[in-house]
């Protein structure tokens, strides 16, 4: 059979310069801004909203410069922040070394119940301030929002509301430290530590004692037991009186819960993973915790289920630092 070979040459030029012209890259063109006052919302923040914690927003506003200046930006909470929120006079870039700069645009925020305003010092029609919500303890169980406004010198104003954010039920404590042979009895309940003499004058508090013994014959280190737990886990360790709390204990080496560690982890431990976690046959002893470990608890009276955090612990002066989510689950 003959081949037509200049019918062939010519039908794959031909789809040679189809793809060509449909592979073309059209020109770049900069997007051209929208007349009038704009803004957008990023949440800076991750995990679980727990009180204590803080939800973080960047809020943007900007207008074109020939049609006006930012002169305020607002924002009104549904349930008033604890101590610590705060609107920033800063409008934040990030700098050629990938570092955040602030530049003051405003006098400090000025606060009224559930709102706080920056009104503008600066010339300026483009403006990114954070703003960091501190979770009070009235919103536990609730939901919260955030309605952002923003003004400009052309007497326009722009408003933008957030979807509704939930918080949780449970309680989270932070770096809490526990000393051998003194402050070494933790109640879950209090979230606190106590020492010998409030632990006998509180017994039925008493979830959890810290020791550090560094035996010899035994890897035992620094060790989380209950009061009820056998004697061959109270090594040189006398007892106060009526301390009868058998609490379950269930080692967690692999959850490293991020709010708790506040380090690189991006796990979190949530209501759900308290509510849901079984204590089925668990003992009543974690023996030789190490720095950034942890473990599940429940209390003896089955109130309480918890996540217990290791942030740190010192062979030299017998303590052990630790960060507790605590739900109450009846």
């Amino acid at each position: 059979m003959k081949t037509n070979y200049l019918k062939i040459g010519l039908l794959s030029i031909g789809f040679g310069l189809l793809l060509l012209g449909s592979c073309k890259e059209e020109a770049y063109e900069i997007p051209k801004a929208k007349d009038g006052l704009q803004n957008d919302i990023i949440k800076r923040s991750l995990g679980p909203n727990v009180v204590g914690a803080t939800i973080d927003f960047a809020y943007a506003a900007a207008i074109l410069p020939d049609q006006g200046k930012l002169t305020s930006i607002a924002v009104e909470a549904s349930i008033a922040g604890d101590e610590g929120t705060v609107l920033e006079n800063k409008s934040y870039y990030t700098s050629s070394t990938g570092a955040d700069v602030g530049v003051v645009v405003g006098d400090p925020a000025t606060v009224n119940g559930n709102s706080a305003e920056v009104k503008f010092t600066k010339d300026t029609s483009a403006s990114t301030l954070r703003y960091s919500y501190k979770i009070p303890a009235a919103a536990k169980g609730k939901s919260v929002t955030f309605t952002f406004r923003a003004r400009s010198s052309n007497g326009q104003e722009i408003a933008l509301k957030t979807e509704a954010y939930a918080i949780r039920n449970m309680d989270m404590a932070l770096d809490l430290i526990g000393k051998d042979g003194a402050a070494c009895f933790f109640s879950v309940a209090d979230l606190k530590w106590y020492t010998a003499t409030e632990a006998a004058a509180n017994p039925d508090k008493i979830d959890l004692i810290y020791l550090y013994r560094p035996l010899p014959t035994v890897t035992y280190a620094h060790s989380l037991v209950a009061p009820t737990t056998d004697a061959s886990y109270l090594p040189s360790f006398t007892l106060p009186v009526g301390l009868t709390n058998k609490t379950k204990i269930v080692k967690a080496w692999t959850v490293r819960d991020q709010q708790l560690a506040r380090l690189q982890y991006s796990v979190f431990v949530d209501d759900v993973d308290l509510k849901d976690k079984s204590f089925i046959d668990a003992p009543d002893f974690a023996i030789n915790l190490k720095a950034e470990s942890g473990l599940w608890l429940q209390t003896a009276d089955g109130k309480y289920n918890a996540y217990v955090f290791v942030n740190s612990v010192n062979n030299t002066t017998k303590e052990m630092k630790i960060s507790v989510k605590r739900l109450q689950v009846k």
